[in-house]
């Protein structure tokens, strides 16, 4: 157990001849005493200082080991949202795509049949002008027949 400075106080030297002055002891364990409790006190308030730097350090491991989970957290939230972000971006590719292939397809079928309506007018024009002609030719063919020579005659003499 350590000393303590009234131990040093109360410390009583026995006497002898030829013994140390006793008034110089006492002036030095006066003087030890005085840089004894100084050392003491200065112990204690290293002390208190020591317990309340651990607890600022345990508050700041706390806070650190908060920030850091915080952060894992963040971090974790970020890559989960972009890999969402990337899975619904490909969704809407798709759909895009399937959207592209849809109007193609409807597109080229539209083209097919106008193309062949397109067809079956120009069979009907060249038939309506085949046709048109023939009638044409036929329609010449009785006006350059005698018998509109006579018709004529006739009717201008009546």
């Amino acid at each position: 157990m350590p000393l303590t400075p009234l131990d040093i106080h109360n410390k009583e030297f026995s006497r002898s001849f030829r013994g140390y002055d006793e008034d110089e002891v006492n002036e030095f364990l006066d003087q030890v005493i005085k840089d004894y409790e100084s050392i003491l006190r200065e112990n204690n308030e290293l002390k208190e200082q020591l317990a309340a730097l651990k607890e600022k350090l345990d508050h700041f491991a706390n806070i650190e080991e908060t920030l850091s989970k915080t952060i894992i957290v963040a971090q974790e939230t970020a890559d989960e949202v972009k890999n969402n972000s990337k899975k619904e971006a490909q969704l809407i590719i798709k759909e895009a795509e399937k959207n592209a292939d849809r109007i193609i397809n409807e597109s080229l079928a539209k083209s097919r049949k106008v193309a062949l309506e397109i067809e079956e007018l120009k069979k009907q024009a060249s038939i309506y002008r085949t046709r048109f002609r023939t009638l044409l030719e036929a329609q010449l063919e009785m006006l350059r027949e005698e018998g509109w020579d006579t018709f004529e005659k006739s009717a201008v003499n009546e």
